[in-house]
C-alpha cells in the first residue's frame, strides 16, 4: 500500500532509505533544518520532497528516524506531539559515542539497561516506535541480495499493529522481520550494530547481514 513516508535524517542512511521508499512506490519527504544538504539527492530523485521536521511530521503517514544517535532525541523533540500521535516511527538509530572503536568494538553512550529507543519512546510517548534497519550497513538496507537467501531484520516495539506494518515494509524490501518483543528488546538489538561492524573494522569485511535459522 502506498504511503507518505517522512525520513528524519540527511545522512547516507536517511538518503538511501528515502530513495528506497521512492523506488518502492511511496511518497517521500526528508525532514531537515538544512535543505541545501539535499540538493544532489533531489536532483537524482525529482519526485522526492524536502521540508522542515515539523512539516514532515505533520505530512507523513509513517516516519523513519535516521539521524545520528547523539542527535536523535533532539530531532524527535522537534516534532509536534499532536502531529505524531499514533504514528509509526521506524527507529534506525544507534547510540554511537564519539570515542573511536576499541579493537573494532564500537562504543555506545547507553547501557544494557536503557536503550536509545527507550529514551526516544519516552520523548514522544504518543508515537509508536519500531526498531529496524540499525543492524546492517546502508548498502544492504534496500533489496539485499545474498546467496544464502533473505536476511533477518530484528525489530521490536510496544505496538503489535505497528510492528506488523513495519514487517510488511521490510518484506517488500527483501527482509524477513523477526519480532523480538517490546521496546526493552532494543537493549539487545542496538548492540547488533557493534557485532555487524566488527568484521569491517578488523578485516575490512562489510558485505554481510544476519540470518536467524529456525527448526
Amino acid at each position: 500500500m502506498k504511503q507518505k513516508i517522512g525520513v528524519l535524517g540527511t545522512g547516507m542512511v536517511g538518503q538511501v532509505l528515502a530513495t528506497g521508499f521512492l523506488d518502492h512506490g511511496h511518497d517521500v519527504m526528508i525532514g531537515t533544518r538544512t535543505p541545501q544538504k539535499l540538493e544532489e539527492w533531489l536532483d537524482k530523485n525529482p519526485t522526492g520532497r524536502v521540508g522542515g521536521h515539523r512539516e514532515t511530521g505533520a505530512w507523513a503517514d509513517l516516519l523513519v528516524l535516521a539521524a545520528k544517535g547523539s542527535a536523535a532525541e533532539t530531532v524527535v523533540r522537534l516534532l509536534d506531539s499532536k502531529d505524531v500521535q499514533g504514528k509509526i516511527i521506524i527507529d534506525a538509530t544507534n547510540p554511537l559515542a564519539d570515542a573511536p572503536p576499541e579493537n573494532g568494538v564500537l562504543k555506545y553512550f547507553t547501557s544494557l539497561e536503557n536503550s536509545l529507543m527507550e529514551q526516544l519512546q519516552a520523548a514522544q510517548p504518543g508515537a509508536r516506535f519500531v526498531k529496524a534497519f540499525n543492524s546492517v550497513g546502508n548498502a544492504y538496507m534496500v533489496d539485499p541480495k545474498f546467496e544464502e537467501g533473505r536476511p533477518t531484520m530484528f525489530i521490536c516495539g510496544n505496538d503489535a499493529e505497528a510492528k506488523g506494518t513495519v514487517a510488511a515494509l521490510l518484506n517488500s524490501f527483501g527482509w524477513d522481520a523477526e519480532d523480538m518483543g517490546g521496546v526493552e528488546a532494543a537493549r539487545a538489538i542496538e548492540p547488533l550494530c557493534m557485532l555487524w561492524c566488527l568484521p569491517g573494522f578488523t578485516r575490512n569485511q562489510w558485505s554481510h547481514a544476519f540470518k536467524l535459522l529456525k527448526r
